[in-house]
């Protein structure tokens, strides 16, 4: 089996678009909810809350129009997130990338929600108008994965998570297995997700979200007995992950190890999430990894602020750990990104790792006494040293997802 290391890291997000922006935002706990009032003409939507990502460039002498006609801002994201991934691991002009030997992973929760209104408009006024060459690949599940492929030359392996929130971390662990198995040298692996107000309805229509619309800043509240439900939020990560020996051949900086992956699936309620085996997936990344749950000195946690969601989830932790584990949620800064929400906290947790501290859970004052028993990162954040960490994410459909990574 080959070693797995992680040698580009990049992200766009509602708190920065780089490390020094984003460590700002979760020292100083700023949030980036904020109120979408252009949302209130949308009858029947009760939240207004949302996490918009920070504006970001596309450089027109590489984003030509010809290039950018195939990319809805969903494909945008992730491509440019791919490409300064890339830049960071010192590949973006290697030869491996058109070799066959590289690949990628992606995913995110649907393409862009603009261009499957143009097939709806269609189905409902009869007409083709608003239809053109490249609806379908704005459209399409994978139209992040592909774009991204085609813009890089790859030749190798292309695999599409579209698993709603598992989509960005399903994809890391899919690449991360393609490079263990010798399968491939180097995977461009992430998730993105834009902001559209459908996407709110998904939760509205569960009455998962946050209403407080008029006090964005304290939404959402994960593991907080007062919490009210999630905030959407938009963005798009990626990691570049390369065989151990070849990235230690070409003199890289590796960032990370990534040692365990697992995932499975509930089995049993598309919505309604299983404490026993959001347990199981994190087992099943600890024995992939060999490790004992003692040797896991932080937990990076989905943590939607949800009430189902959250009480599943730390009480899954607590079965496995057996003891308060330090963790906190990185969502209650910049709501769910939803499919990029995967890859987007294996960055941060990575970076904190390397860094020596972690970020509190951001709002959360008064922890639910139904939740699992847990060292909760509150108040400020906490100088903490460890050579081990776990992020955790779960999706809709019950599928569960975890990974380690250990310090480089």
């Amino acid at each position: 089996m080959k070693r797995v290391v992680v040698t580009g890291m990049a992200g766009i997000s509602p708190i920065g678009n780089d490390w020094d922006s984003a460590a700002a935002a979760l020292r100083g706990k700023l949030s980036a909810v904020v109120r979408m009032d252009d949302w209130v003409q949308y009858k029947g939507l009760n939240t207004l809350l949302a996490a918009p990502a920070k504006p970001f460039e596309l450089p027109a002498a590489i984003y030509t129009r010809k290039v950018l006609r195939s990319m809805g801002p969903v494909a945008r994201m992730a491509v440019r997130v791919a490409e300064l991934a890339l830049r960071d691991a010192g590949l973006h002009d290697h030869a491996v990338l058109k070799s066959g030997r590289t690949g990628v992973a992606f995913g995110s929760s649907t393409g862009s929600p603009e261009a499957i209104g143009d097939f709806a408009n269609m189905l409902i006024n009869k007409t083709t108008e608003a239809i053109t060459a490249t609806t379908y690949i704005r459209m399409m599940p994978h139209t992040t994965s592909v774009n991204i492929a085609v813009h890089f030359g790859l030749q190798g392996r292309v695999y599409t998570t579209s698993t709603a929130c598992t989509s960005g971390s399903q994809s890391i662990g899919l690449a991360y297995e393609a490079i263990k198995d010798g399968r491939q040298t180097v995977m461009i692996a992430g998730g993105a997700e834009e902001l559209t107000p459908t996407e709110a309805a998904v939760f509205d229509t569960l009455f998962a979200t946050s209403v407080k619309n008029n006090d964005p800043t304290h939404s959402p509240r994960p593991f907080d007995k007062d919490r009210d439900g999630l905030v959407v939020g938009e963005g798009a990560g990626a990691l570049i992950l390369e065989e151990r020996e070849h990235a230690l051949a070409r003199g890289a900086r590796i960032h990370a190890e990534l040692v365990g992956f697992g995932t499975n699936c509930d089995g049993s309620h598309v919505t309604q999430p299983s404490a026993e085996t959001m347990a199981e997936a994190m087992r099943l990344a600890l024995r992939d990894a060999d490790l004992h749950p003692d040797a896991i000195g932080y937990v990076n946690a989905h943590g939607t602020a949800t009430e189902h969601g959250d009480i599943a989830e730390s009480t899954a932790t607590r079965r496995v750990f057996e003891r308060r584990v330090p963790i906190s949620s990185l969502k209650s800064y910049f709501g769910h990104t939803l499919g990029a929400c995967g890859a987007l906290e294996a960055w941060l947790t990575i970076e904190m790792m390397r860094n020596d501290w972690v970020s509190p859970t951001l709002n959360l004052a008064n922890v639910d006494p139904r939740c699992g028993d847990l060292d909760y990162v509150m108040g400020e954040a906490r100088s903490l040293k460890t050579d081990l960490a776990m992020s955790n994410n779960f999706a809709f459909g019950g599928i569960n997802t975890s990974l380690i990574f250990r310090r480089a």
